[in-house]
């Protein structure tokens, strides 16, 4: 097991180049499930939840090979159906494969997800569509059993905004006989690069990023190129630990309209962000001032920037109310916050931030993907040595981001944990 271990205080200056997106890369490759012929996927981010998303989709049949930040995959004549509890288990995105397999096969049988504890996340708005598309579905010893010889399509009104069950149904309706609405539905970046990836595939999706799409259907779908869109959490990540103090960043490969309302909270907090075709620059402010935040579905406050948004908090002038209302259990880094140091209370779905003016390095303990994200700018804030434990949990969605804050100047090493 891997401990991250952080001498703090040093200020980042220099470039990043961000990766390509996790929560576009695991739709689109459960997308690839829908394709006949040879898919070129290109910016695939290197992480342990597309490794877990590529055995899977081998397992069920598919031919996949892979070289650095590129895959080829091979769905021709793939014949299984069921994503085992093996791989499921780990990685809550595998619930993707449901809809394609559905779609394609006329039944799947898929473990119920696991994945980080931030919450219930439940996947009923999934089953609902897939039954109002005339599924017939049955949950029983831990697995998802469903059966429809031929989709049709329907209106779905979404009672939540849910991303992965907007694009779960999505890529099900592909398959359809007849047009699917699907209204309330998520506006992510990430749902538009999977729309797009499919309508290049020969998909008629329309309304993708707005809160009705369109699906006409069937259509069948033939392997193309496609480059997965740059990961806006990562290069969120970045933007804030740029305005960490004395710091100075160009973060490459950013969307700037990916990171509106983050960019319009740092420029509270005195950050100077300005965005060109070579990325966007973030310079710390002088005084870094505290601010307010609500997360909320996109284009609100990301909630997978919540955390980190937080470990800024800590250490800026003045207090903050942090808060969490997409999901129930994601304030699960603060405790680790204030062995740190760090002033917070909960109160609810709230947390009161109230900042100092260092943190102090301690031994910590990530607890989910995010949390991690947050523990390493808390750790490159502090005075003093921090050792993050259990980062496993970082190796599911940031790729070699030990090796990148060091580019930037953080004294930053991976080790073995010796027991």
């Amino acid at each position: 097991m891997d401990k991250i271990v952080i001498d703090g205080g040093r200020p980042l200056k220099g470039k990043v180049k961000i990766s390509g997106a996790k929560n576009a890369a695991l739709p689109i490759l459960a997308a690839t499930l829908l394709t006949q012929g040879k898919m070129e996927l290109q910016n695939v981010p290197q992480l342990a939840d597309v490794k877990t998303m590529e055995a899977l989709l081998k397992g069920v049949g598919l031919k996949i090979h892979s070289r650095a930040n590129k895959l080829k995959v091979h769905s021709n004549g793939y014949s299984g159906t069921t994503a085992p509890y093996e791989l499921v288990k780990t990685m809550r995105a595998s619930i993707l494969v449901l809809g394609p397999l559905l779609a394609m096969k006329g039944k799947a049988r898929v473990s119920l997800p696991g994945g980080c504890a931030i919450g219930a996340r439940p996947i009923d708005l999934h089953l609902k569509g897939l039954e109002a598309m005339g599924a017939k579905i049955k949950v029983e010893h831990g697995y998802v059993e469903a059966e429809a010889p031929k989709l049709k399509g329907a209106k779905i009104n979404f009672d939540q905004v849910s991303v992965t069950g907007t694009e779960n149904l999505m890529m099900a309706a592909t398959q359809a006989k007849g047009t699917t609405l699907l209204e309330n539905a998520a506006r992510e970046p990430e749902v538009i690069d999977l729309a797009n990836m499919l309508n290049a595939c020969g998909a008629k999706i329309s309304g993708a990023g707005s809160s009705l799409i369109k699906i006409e259907g069937p259509t069948p779908l033939t392997g193309n190129k496609w480059s997965v869109m740059p990961d806006r959490i990562e290069a969120g990540t970045f933007m804030i630990a740029a305005c960490l103090p004395e710091s100075e960043v160009l973060i490459q490969g950013a969307n700037e309209e990916d990171l509106e309302a983050l960019t319009l909270k740092l420029q509270e907090c005195g950050a100077k962000i300005e965005s060109s075709e070579a990325g966007i620059y973030v310079k710390a402010p002088k005084k870094l001032k505290s601010s307010d935040i609500n997360t909320a579905p996109f284009p609100g406050f990301a909630t997978d920037l919540q955390a980190q948004f937080m470990a800024l908090m800590t250490v800026a002038e003045g207090s903050s109310i942090i808060r969490e209302t997409i999901f129930e259990n994601r304030f699960m880094h603060v405790g680790e916050l204030i062995r740190m140091g760090a002033d917070i209370k909960v109160e609810g779905n709230s947390a009161i931030v109230r900042g100092m003016k260092q943190l102090s390095g301690a031994p910590i303990m990530a607890t989910d993907l995010r949390a991690s994200a947050c523990l390493v700018i808390a750790g490159l804030a502090a005075k003093g040595i921090t050792e993050i434990n259990r980062v496993y949990h970082i190796d599911r969605g940031y790729e070699k981001i030990e090796k990148k804050f060091r580019k930037l100047g953080a004294k930053i090493k991976r080790t073995k944990v010796k027991f």
